[in-house]
């Protein structure tokens, strides 16, 4: 049988990132998937990041890019929480993990059933608890961030991103046209409002309002019009750039209340498992 109950996080953004953080500190070998390119605006706290960068530590936490889903192992034996570009997700298959999440936040399921694993928690709306997931954890910021839901979807999007430092939408980067994106400033700087921070294509972007960077878009990533490239925080705390969100850390701890209160459902299977 398995030592460690396996749990595979399709998506390794920012919310993605808390959810395997926290199952990786619970004890559980976390394997997470992305796209060959990620779309990750926090780059400095996304697994995804190691996609592009090889290695980086998430608050304490060693991450790093493996080639094939077989090598997920060697990752573990080193503590590490591996991440593949796996699209389609076909390391659940290969894995047969305890437990699936899908943080993939595309506002649809693309593609999650609920019998990828014995435990599946999506995140977000897309989903209904009881029929393509066991549970679904509620992203909107609010009174119900990181509520587990058993029975049912969570909130619709509104489009509008939650308010940090008194700023929601304005707070928000967005290409202008559609083009490949090229950084101007990094993550961690403290900009004025009409900084330029970027360019797509020949367009370059300024900043909205004063405060730090807190995320941009990957040197080289094509972007579509309106697409989301940068985020800034008016609160202009440059330390906050470098850790897990109280967002995201809220999400993966209803992730982890979801996954115990499954436990009826993956600790047999972890128990009855080949070697």
């Amino acid at each position: 049988m398995r030592t460690h109950p396996i749990a595979v996080v399709k998506g390794a953004g920012d919310l993605g990132t808390g959810a395997a953080y926290r199952l990786w500190r619970a004890g559980f070998h976390v394997l997470c998937t992305d796209l060959p390119q990620p779309l990750a605006i926090r780059r400095s706290v996304a697994i995804a990041s190691a996609l592009y960068d090889a290695r980086m530590t998430i608050d304490g936490a060693m991450v790093e890019r493996i080639m094939y889903v077989d090598e997920a192992v060697y990752s573990w034996q080193r503590n590490s929480i591996p991440i593949v570009a796996d699209a389609a997700a076909r390391s659940v298959q290969v894995m047969r993990p305890e437990v699936v999440v899908d943080a993939v936040m595309a506002k649809q399921n693309t593609g999650t059933t609920i019998g990828d694993a014995p435990a599946v928690i999506a995140l977000g709306p897309g989903f209904t608890a009881g029929s393509d997931c066991h549970a679904v954890i509620e992203t909107m910021r609010g009174h119900n961030l990181g509520r587990v839901i058993y029975s049912g979807s969570a909130a619709s999007d509104t489009g509008m991103p939650g308010d940090i430092g008194g700023a929601d939408a304005l707070r928000i980067v967005r290409a202008p046209c559609a083009g490949t994106m090229y950084g101007r400033k990094a993550i961690g700087d403290i900009v004025q409002a009409g900084d330029i921070i970027a360019q797509v294509g020949a367009t370059v972007v300024t900043a909205p309002l004063g405060g730090v960077l807190r995320g941009l878009l990957h040197d080289g990533v094509r972007a579509t019009e309106n697409m989301k490239i940068g985020d800034i925080d008016p609160r202009a705390e440059v330390s906050y750039c470098y850790s897990i969100s109280d967002k995201s850390l809220a999400i993966g701890g209803g992730v982890l209340e979801a996954v115990f209160a499954l436990r009826e459902r993956w600790l047999p299977a972890m128990h009855t498992e080949e070697e």
